[in-house]
Formats: C-alpha cells, sequence, structure tokens
C-alpha cells in the first residue's frame, strides 16, 4: 500500500482527541502544567466588544501571573489560522478564540491541540475547542426583540440588520423569529446582512428603509449594527417613528440610551471581558484536571433599557 493510503487508513481507524496530519503536529504532546503564555484572537479590535475581551484577558492573565499577546483577524479566516500557527511557534500555553469562521479553523485548532494548547472558544463555537464560553444569543435575541415589539405596541412592520453568518449571530435572529411568532400583528418586511460594524449597518438600513420607509421597529443583531441603523433613521427623517433595539451592551449603546430623543430604546447584554476570564478559568481547571463537566457554557442576557441603563454596571 502507498504511504498516503496507510496515513489514511490510520488517521479512518484510529479515535482520537488529536488531528492525524502528515506534519509535525501528529501526536499531541500533552497539556501544559502550568498557563504562563496566553494568545487571545478576535475577529475585529475595531469593534469596542473586542477590546473589552482584551482587557478581561489582561485582568485574567494578572491574577496567575501570565503573559497575553492580542491578535486582531479583520474578519479574516486566513489571519486566524495564520495566527494559530504563530502562537504554536511561540509556544503559547492557552488560546482563546473568537472565531471569524467555526468550522474553517478547525485544521487550525486541531494543530494547536496537538502541540499541546489548550483552546477555549468566546462569543461563538470554534469546532475542536475544549470549551466554548458564550452569551445565550438566542435569548438575548429573544429579549431585544420582544422590548422592541412592546415599543411598537405589538402591531407594525420591522427590519432585521443581520451580520455575517457565524453561530452566534444566526442564534440572535433565531430568537427574534421566536418572539416574532408572539406577536401575531408584526411582520418582518426585510433584512440584509451588514459586515457587523456601525459604517454597514447605516448602508444595508438606508437601503431597506428606502425600499420601506414605513416600518415601526428595527432589529440591529450587534450594537453597532443598530447604531447604524440609529444614523439612517436620523438621515431618513423617521426620528420619532421608528424604535430601534440592539445586541451587546456596549458603552456606545449606553450613551445612546441616555440621549434624549434617540431611535435607540433598548440592547441585550453580554459580557465580553467576562468570556474572557471565564475562558482562563476554565484552561486552568484544564490543567488541575478537572475539565468542564459541560464543554458550551452559556452567560445569560439581561435587557438595557432607558429605565435601567443607570444601573446597569456595563463593559
Amino acid at each position: 500500500m502507498k504511504l498516503s493510503t496507510l496515513v489514511a487508513v490510520a488517521c479512518t481507524a484510529t479515535v482520537s482527541l488529536t488531528a492525524c496530519t502528515s506534519g509535525d503536529a501528529s501526536s499531541s504532546t500533552g497539556k501544559p502544567a502550568k498557563i504562563e503564555k496566553i494568545g487571545l484572537m478576535v475577529q475585529d479590535m475595531s469593534n469596542p466588544f473586542f477590546s473589552a475581551m482584551d482587557k478581561g484577558a489582561k485582568d485574567a492573565a494578572q491574577k496567575i501571573g501570565a503573559t497575553t499577546n492580542t491578535q486582531d483577524a479583520q474578519l479574516d479566516l486566513a489571519n486566524q489560522n495564520n495566527q494559530i500557527d504563530a502562537f504554536i511557534q511561540q509556544g503559547v500555553d492557552l488560546i482563546v478564540v473568537s472565531a471569524v469562521d467555526e468550522d474553517g479553523l478547525q485544521p487550525a485548532i486541531e494543530r494547536a491541540k496537538a502541540a499541546g494548547i489548550i483552546v477555549i472558544a468566546v462569543d461563538t463555537p470554534a469546532k475542536g475547542a475544549d470549551a466554548v464560553i458564550m452569551t445565550d444569543a438566542v435569548q438575548a435575541g429573544e429579549k431585544s426583540c420582544d422590548y422592541l415589539f412592546q415599543q411598537m405596541g405589538g402591531k407594525g412592520t420591522f427590519l432585521i440588520v443581520d451580520g455575517t453568518p457565524i453561530q452566534t449571530i444566526r442564534d440572535r435572529i433565531t430568537g427574534c423569529r421566536n418572539t416574532l411568532k408572539k406577536f401575531p400583528n408584526i411582520k418582518l418586511v426585510g433584512q440584509q446582512a451588514s459586515k457587523n460594524d456601525r459604517a454597514s449597518g447605516l448602508a444595508v438600513t438606508t437601503d431597506m428603509l428606502t425600499a420601506t420607509p414605513t416600518v415601526q421597529g428595527i432589529f440591529g443583531m450587534n450594537d453597532p449594527s443598530a447604531l447604524g441603523a440609529v444614523l439612517a433613521v436620523q438621515q431618513a427623517h423617521l426620528v420619532g417613528k421608528v424604535k430601534v433595539t440592539g445586541v451587546d451592551g456596549s458603552p456606545e449603546a449606553v450613551s445612546e440610551l441616555q440621549r434624549s430623543g434617540s431611535p435607540f430604546v433598548g440592547t441585550a447584554t453580554q459580557n465580553p471581558a467576562e468570556m474572557v476570564r471565564q475562558a482562563v478559568k476554565v484552561a486552568q481547571d484544564i490543567v488541575d484536571g478537572k475539565p468542564p463537566a459541560e464543554t458550551t457554557i452559556l452567560i445569560p442576557s439581561e435587557l438595557v433599557t432607558r429605565e435601567n441603563v443607570s444601573q446597569y454596571k456595563g463593559w
């Protein structure tokens, strides 16, 4: 048999937690004895959500005497693949990753695990990771849209500003659609995907409002896109006619909730810094021989509105 065929047979016949590759990382070197170097990989550092992750990583690292290295993928899967390979070369003990593509990053994650690195996914799942810590995104979508529909008086039409096709965003949309079933007098009349930022949120909302200018509500699947929608509402001179909600509980969303007369009325929270802090704790438990009983850990989402924003601690 050819060598390649033998390797394929071995990969098929063997049940293993490590990837079967033709490179040097073909067998696991085991878990680290101590977490001393942490590599954090975020999707887009221009989003304050990921800046908060960076802060959480630094806080958690300081408590255990570790160092951190944060890398920005700029929403590019190829960048994240290269960043994982660089972390392997640097000999990090833990990679915390907010994956651009939960499927596409799996081979790189398997290489890292084969090199003895613990990999914890945050914010969205990543196949092959030892665990994932994320917001209960379905709940967040449900809470944000339930409040939006209440503010609309339980009737009318609305738009969804969608985002990149990752699991956490799909879950928020699922949550919103779950809630829509409870409001038979509300109809979804438009849905377009942004790039998860304010500029693209403004652009796609402007397009949708041009086509359907009589809507009463807009759900933005994250705060940057929702705040872009707010700008579109203002530019279309629809303030007072359209309500907007988002997801994140970001500092910018808090400021907008505090601004008198804003179309923005609510946001369902996430806690990016806490995700990373929990990721480091889970990794430390793995090092101590106490892996988590559940590999998916959900952080509850809370609703922040103009009425309770003063009690919200924020990021």
